[in-house]
């Protein structure tokens, strides 16, 4: 989990140190499988697990580190143009991989903005998509892409597309039992991108953010997707920005139509660090200039 200065919200400092629970190494996927059940953890980087259990807001009575199960890190690219990540893949390697910066840029700019280097150093891609933080960059980006994920239990896998995957704050469809094994994300090479985000510091949660794929040619019509995040209890596809874009071959005049629908599907909420009214004003501005990027790049 980032870090945060939580003194303004008046938070009090809470416990430091977990309530008890088992731990079990998995050495293979199988075990992890096997070790789990509904009152269980999945460790991976921990940048998110650890704060909770410290704080107690997370009781397991049973950690399932699955650090040392192999094939569950790395990124490759299928001879059908999908692009493969494992689960384990820290924020680091996706910056440090070529295919990434290569193919997938909109995921190189996110993960560059996911809190600080020893977070990153950490952090795994797998768990903050199941950590499901609505002010994450990730799960946002990926969601632009029309990437989906790979869920393995102890009767197979099922394949589930991120447009369902989230159900609400830090809430997504895996159940107990089942391990976030994968992202899928079909082969991206004819999307621009943007991606523009306001924070109070580097580092810091995402006040609001915007993320943009876009698919098409100069003198054709596009295809737009376009998710905020900060802005909602899960990533928010903004449908009536997607739908300006979509009706005619872009133009760097489009951006601003694009912004004036943006705020139309998003229901942000006030809280200590911005009211409502001000993260719909940062999705406008946001989404203008991260779609005048992905115009700039779609037409160069």
């Amino acid at each position: 989990m980032r870090g945060r200065d939580d003194s303004a919200a008046g938070v009090e400092s809470g416990p430091v140190k977990p309530a008890p629970f088992d731990y079990v190494r998995a050495r293979t996927l199988d075990d992890a499988l096997a070790a789990l059940d509904a009152d269980s953890k999945i460790l991976a980087g921990g940048q998110s697990l650890v704060p909770l259990l410290n704080m107690r807001l997370v009781r397991p009575t049973r950690v399932v580190d699955i650090n040392a199960v192999p094939g569950l890190a790395g990124v490759r690219a299928r001879p059908d143009g999908v692009l493969e990540i494992g689960a384990l893949t820290r924020h680091t390697d996706l910056l440090a991989s070529t295919l990434v910066r290569e193919r997938l840029p909109l995921v190189a700019a996110a993960t560059a903005h996911v809190g600080h280097r020893a977070i990153r150093n950490r952090g795994t891609i797998g768990g903050s998509l199941a950590h499901a933080d609505p002010a994450a960059e990730l799960p946002a980006a990926l969601l632009a892409l029309e990437a989906g994920v790979v869920i393995s239990a102890r009767g197979g896998e099922r394949r589930v597309a991120l447009d369902d995957f989230f159900v609400g704050a830090l809430t997504t469809l895996l159940g107990a039992g089942e391990i976030l094994r994968r992202v899928e994300i079909p082969d991206p090479r004819d999307a621009a991108w943007g991606f523009a985000e306001i924070a109070r510091r580097p580092g810091d949660f995402a006040i609001a953010g915007v993320a943009v794929a876009l698919h098409g040619a100069r003198g054709q019509s596009a295809r737009a997707r376009l998710v905020a995040f900060g802005v909602g209890d899960r990533p928010v596809r903004l449908r009536a920005a997607e739908a300006a874009l979509s009706r005619t071959a872009p133009t760097r005049e489009l951006a601003a139509r694009a912004a004036a629908q943006a705020a139309a599907d998003c229901r942000p909420v006030d809280d200590v660090h911005a009211s409502a009214e001000y993260r719909a004003h940062l999705v406008e501005v946001l989404t203008e200039r991260a779609v005048a990027d992905a115009i700039g790049r779609l037409l160069a």
